[in-house]
């Protein structure tokens, strides 16, 4: 439903507001209030879902940089999530009414006021641009300040609900333990060299009888025999004339490119007060605690203090003379900026860029000419359209204009040739989707190329001639025979390096007689004798990596119960033994146990909370009642852009 600490109502509309809704148009719903739904006597307007429902579409539509559409909102059930946090809401709203829960106007006062999205350019609160934002929502000051005050109370609730759940320790300790415990393994990789002699080739019978029963891994994938014209910006290079001048004026128009002074790359964390900066300089400097700590601290990601690539002019004062003065990655501070007491780090040094017109010269003449080159093909477009309306073939383009035709046998599962045009991904999309009897169209490439196809002949997945795979057939059987014999072979194995163990376990009286004559190798031993070479690993950890070995590896190393204990394992088609030498319990009193704990304990509480919270809200729509008005949210979608 929401984050802790934060209000749900504010984080919709001031995120929505701070990000921006000019490029996707949010409408005014205001006037209506037919309701949508309700718990108990809490309603849900339709203006309330509206408004919902359209934030949620432009966050959907920023993200893919163009229009989300509701048909497309409806395929993923987003309405569905919408109703769902409203009703939440009311829930929260509606016990918080029957209880008679409020908050007083300063505290609506402090939740609006220290709301980044409605500061102005001083940093301080804005009522200009608190009332401009609340207008482009279609709200007005009365009603935004009745939701804060709303939402408010609800978490004032929900602090209530859940805050009182902390994470069992046993669990939190079981977890830590199972996370942070490592082991010392041997494995080895068994290969046909392990074998007595290798496996021979079959006969053609025997092959003839895997070729049927594995058809699939000898079957060719479908095939679309493809006519197409193109037409590329490289097609047209030689055709552009470019003069120096023009040339001259491109480097000048991108001579940030070209003329850079030294920059660096930082990051900047903002510190509560000047005390608590001076302390985590402090920690820094005694290798105490690493800078990502205390930004993880200050509930912060590395993405969220980073301020890019910056020149020693764009960052003034005490702090940049600091950052430049550095001659390698560190971190400095703290300084005094506008948003506080900050610590700077500094994480790479980008030397300064000095590229002569004469150096970039060649660049830029190739840049121009593809991208001249690229214009033409835009003017010529129109043009090439008009021949394909009037019932011009793909080859009449290829002899009366500039494009080129060509064939393919394309398959959507074969992996791309970049050097043609099955390359392209627009050419690739519609190559599967073209069928047979369709009308060429011109279509896009993403270089500003242009292309038609037409579907000539499917050619369904079909099994290959026995006879033009013989080889690839054997090549499987054998490498599935062997994988099996192997596989018995280290079960095999597995026993004799247990029963090897056993038998190498000194006699209690062996330092006592050391002229007793060595005993003849049994014949565990000399089984055992044959196990090839293993490799040891100490320390492995769950989230660990075996070097030339897969990942599944790791698992089944922890799947063994007891230390000696050897396990055949088949991964990826290789067969291993894994035999686990010791396991080491996780030391509770490390650091790396600590911080375990806290995450664990952390991840833990919220999700029990998150549970106390879910069973809160549908305890209080279940005793209250919850209805929703199916044809008024029918009505409200209808009118959401």
């Amino acid at each position: 439903m929401r984050t802790k600490g934060k209000s749900t109502i504010v984080w919709i509309l001031m995120g929505m507001l701070i990000l921006g809704l000019g490029g996707f148009g949010v409408t005014n719903f205001g006037g209506g209030q037919t309701e949508v739904g309700r718990v108990g006597e809490t309603k849900i307007t339709a203006e309330d879902y509206s408004r919902s429902l359209q934030n949620q579409l432009n966050a959907f539509s920023r993200q893919a940089g163009q229009q989300f559409t509701m048909a497309q909102a409806q395929s993923i059930g987003l309405p569905q999530q919408v109703q769902a946090q409203l009703l939440g809401s009311a829930a929260l709203s509606e016990d918080a009414r029957r209880i008679g829960l409020s908050v007083g106007d300063q505290r609506v006062a402090e939740v609006i006021t220290s709301a980044p999205s409605f500061r102005g350019p001083n940093g301080q609160f804005d009522r200009v641009a608190y009332g401009e934002m609340l207008r482009r929502q279609g709200m007005n000051e009365a009603e935004f300040e009745a939701e804060i005050r709303e939402d408010e109370a609800r978490l004032i609730l929900q602090r209530a609900v859940t805050e009182g759940a902390p994470a069992p320790a046993p669990m939190v300790d079981q977890t830590v333990q199972w996370q942070l415990e490592s082991r010392d393994i041997t494995w080895r990789e068994l290969t046909a060299d392990q074998l007595a002699e290798p496996v021979a080739r079959p006969d053609d019978e025997t092959l003839q009888a895997w070729h049927q029963a594995n058809a699939e891994r000898f079957t060719a994938p479908e095939l679309r025999k493809i006519t197409y014209a193109w037409l590329t910006p490289e097609m047209l290079e030689d055709e552009v004339e470019l003069d120096e001048d023009a040339l001259r004026a491109e480097y000048d128009r991108r001579i940030d490119e070209f003329q850079q002074p030294e920059r660096r790359m930082i990051s900047r964390l903002v510190m509560p007060d000047m005390p608590a900066a001076e302390a985590a300089k402090a920690g820094l400097d005694a290798g105490d605690v690493p800078f990502e700590a205390l930004v993880l601290q200050r509930g912060l990601t590395l993405d969220d203090i980073d301020l890019g690539e910056l020149s020693q002019a764009e960052l003034a004062g005490e702090a940049g003379e600091a950052v430049f003065a550095l001659e390698q990655p560190g971190v400095v501070g703290p300084f005094q900026t506008n948003l506080g007491p900050a610590l700077f780090s500094m994480n790479a040094i980008l030397e300064p860029v000095d590229i002569s017109f004469e150096q970039a010269q060649d660049a830029l003449r190739g840049e121009a000419a593809l991208a001249r080159a690229g214009r033409m093909i835009e003017e010529l477009t129109s043009d090439f359209e008009d021949r394909l309306a009037s019932g011009a073939t793909l080859e009449d383009l290829a002899e009366e204009t500039q494009m080129q035709a060509g064939q393919i046998d394309f398959d959507a599962q074969t992996a791309p040739q970049h050097t043609g045009i099955d390359g392209y991904q627009a050419f690739r999309e519609r190559a599967a989707a073209v069928n047979e009897g369709d009308f060429p169209q011109l279509y896009q490439l993403d270089d500003g190329g242009v292309f038609a196809l037409r579907l000539d002949e499917i050619v369904p997945p079909t099994l290959k001639p026995f006879d033009t795979v013989a080889d690839e057939v054997a090549e499987d059987w054998i490498a599935s025979e062997t994988r099996g014999m192997l596989q018995v072979q280290a079960e095999e194995f597995a026993i004799d390096a247990e029963s090897l163990a056993a038998t190498q376990a000194p006699a209690p009286n062996a330092a006592e007689d050391a002229t007793v004559e060595e005993p003849e190798q049994t014949e565990a031993q000399q089984a055992a004798a044959a196990i090839p070479e293993g490799r040891t690993l100490e320390g492995l950890t769950r989230d660990g990596w075996i070097d030339g070995a897969p990942v599944e590896l790791i698992s089944q190393a922890f799947a063994i119960a007891e230390p000696g204990t050897t396990q055949a394992v088949t991964a990826q088609g290789r067969v291993f033994l894994v035999t686990l030498d010791a396991v080491h319990a996780a030391d509770p009193q490390s650091d790396a146990a600590s911080e375990a704990a806290s995450g664990v304990s952390e991840r833990l509480q919220q999700s029990l909370q998150d549970d106390l919270f879910d069973y809160y809200v549908r305890a209080v729509q279940a005793k209250q009642g919850m209805q929703l008005n199916p044809s008024a949210i029918a009505a409200a979608e209808s009118m959401v852009q």
